[in-house]
């Protein structure tokens, strides 16, 4: 690991046990000043590593189960994959977090999170469709959806990864990356169960299914209570967005929601509330800016999570209690990682080890 890399994660180790009730303190001004601020969706740089080929038509079933993969005079055979076989996965995907110092903020973790959400965030509980079990973004229409602009970077990230461990089904690898980027990034234990199998762009979902960042509380609603959440799970599942920033090039936002856009805590919640928020004057959509330092920005959906009477009371409580939160999110993050998904009932429940632990 790069001095860089450890430097960056002594700095999110501190931040994250520092007082949550300070706003601009010198750590945090020093973790923002080193942060980095590029774009999510930047082409990643060439490398010496040879493109890879893929064997087609493996069959890989409900993520376990026999694999063969022959690749030249290499042969991999796994047989009903273990959770240390998962735990393979998991500290490959841990490893690589940080191997490009500039990328995004120095880390694919928010963006591998996004991935994980927006393959699940598509089911709808009428119809029993959509979810994260088929990996449909991986074709098109679903892949360029403007919900899922950018999130090519996160599945070319994960495909080096497919080819070490060619058992693992598509869908069931975006959402063990989504679980150890949570936890790389310290955030609370995501349990993962295997059980996910990959099918074809005839299953992919139509658009309008993923959140308008542009829209209220009614539309929140309509996308969250469609895939059976309620209006808690809808502000905890929000807490999320402490991840990560906004790219003009995707959204057409701009901009981080927190100083630690690498690190989970419960800061988006309490810079929600505690600090002054203005409409932002430019060219882009609207959305909303910290009157402090300018640096930070709310959508206009994050807005409307104060001004809805059901929903604030969470927001405050989120605010003043971070392992609350981080309760509340691992519950409902891993129900919004197995909707729709038909589970083995022997299907064992694994909580990774972190590599940091």
């Amino acid at each position: 690991m790069s001095t860089a890399a450890v430097s960056r994660q002594l700095a999110r180790a501190a931040l994250r046990t520092s007082a949550r009730n300070t706003f601009a303190t010198s750590s945090r001004q020093a973790f923002r000043q080193s942060g980095r601020r590029f774009y999510s969706s930047e082409q990643p740089r060439k490398s010496s590593t040879s493109p890879l080929i893929y064997a087609a038509g493996a069959a890989v079933v409900a993520g376990a189960g026999y694999y063969l993969f022959t690749q030249g005079s290499a042969t991999t055979k796994v047989l009903n994959p273990t959770k240390e076989d998962y735990q393979k996965v998991y500290n490959e995907i841990a490893s690589r977090l940080e191997e490009k110092d500039d990328y995004d903020d120095g880390s694919y973790g928010p963006v591998l999170v996004r991935l994980a959400w927006h393959a699940s965030g598509t089911y709808d509980k009428e119809t029993k469709t959509g979810g994260s079990n088929g990996a449909t973004m991986r074709f098109s229409p679903e892949g360029g959806h403007g919900a899922n602009a950018g999130l090519k970077n996160a599945r070319d990230f994960l495909e080096p990864v497919k080819a070490k461990f060619p058992w693992i089904t598509y869908s069931d690898l975006w959402i063990l990356a989504g679980v150890c980027a949570i936890q790389e990034m310290q955030g609370p234990n995501i349990p993962y169960r295997p059980g996910r199998s990959d099918k074809d762009a005839a299953a992919c979902t139509p658009d309008g299914r993923l959140p308008d960042a542009a829209q209220g509380s009614r539309h929140l609603r309509d996308i969250f209570y469609r895939m059976g959440f309620n209006d808690q799970e809808i502000v905890a599942l929000s807490g999320a967005h402490a991840l990560g920033r906004c790219h003009t090039d995707r959204s057409g936002f701009d901009g981080p929601w927190t100083f630690s856009p690498t690190v989970l805590t419960n800061d988006y919640y309490t810079l929600l509330l505690d600090e002054k928020w203005h409409i932002r004057k430019w060219d882009g959509p609207q959305q909303y800016q910290d009157t402090k330092t300018k640096s930070l920005m709310m959508l206009p959906a994050d807005y409307a999570l104060i001004q809805d009477k059901a929903m604030k009371p969470w927001v405050e409580k989120y605010a003043k209690d971070n392992d609350l939160f981080f309760k509340d999110f691992a519950d409902v993050v891993t129900r919004l990682f197995e909707l729709g998904v038909p589970f083995k009932p022997e299907t064992e429940t694994i909580i990774f080890k972190r590599t940091d632990a």
